[in-house]
C-alpha cells in the first residue's frame, strides 16, 4: 500500500475509532509506521487529527441531546471539567465522556485542547513502541 492510501486509512480508522462505532485504530497505525516509518510525524498528526475529530463528534453528539436525557461520565466530568478529557482515548469511558462534554455544554475550544492532547499523547506512545 503507497504511503497515501495508508495515511487515508489511518485518518478514517482513526475518526471511526474514536466516535461511538466499536473500532481501534492503534493497529492501523502501527501498520502504517512499519510500511512507511519516514512518515512517522504525518502519521501521528493524521492519526491524533482523525481521532480528534471523531471526539469531537461525540461530543457535538452531546449537545445535540436534550438536557431532559440523564448522559453517564457525568461525575468525572462535574469534578475535574474539561482536563478529564485527557482520557477520552480510554476505550469504554472516551467515547461517552466526550458525549458527556458536550451534554454539559463544556467550552468547546478547552474541550478541544484536551482530547487532542490526550489522543496525541497516546499516538505518540504507540509509536515509541512500534519504533
Amino acid at each position: 500500500m503507497d504511503a497515501s492510501t495508508s495515511l487515508w486509512a489511518l485518518f478514517t480508522s482513526s475518526f471511526l475509532a474514536a466516535t461511538l462505532l466499536p473500532g481501534g485504530s492503534e493497529l492501523v497505525l502501527y501498520a502504517v509506521l512499519e510500511l512507511h516509518p519516514e512518515n512517522k510525524w504525518l502519521a501521528i498528526s493524521i492519526a491524533t487529527l482523525g481521532n480528534t475529530l471523531g471526539g469531537l463528534t461525540s461530543y457535538a453528539i452531546g449537545r445535540a441531546i436534550p438536557r431532559s436525557k440523564p448522559i453517564s461520565g457525568l461525575a468525572l466530568l462535574q469534578r475535574y471539567g474539561s482536563p478529564a478529557l485527557l482520557l477520552s482515548w480510554v476505550p469504554l469511558i472516551g467515547d461517552p465522556l466526550c458525549v458527556a462534554a458536550g451534554w454539559l455544554r463544556m467550552n468547546a475550544v478547552a474541550a478541544t485542547a484536551f482530547i487532542a492532547a490526550g489522543k496525541l499523547a497516546r499516538y505518540v506512545a504507540v509509536a515509541a513502541i512500534t519504533l
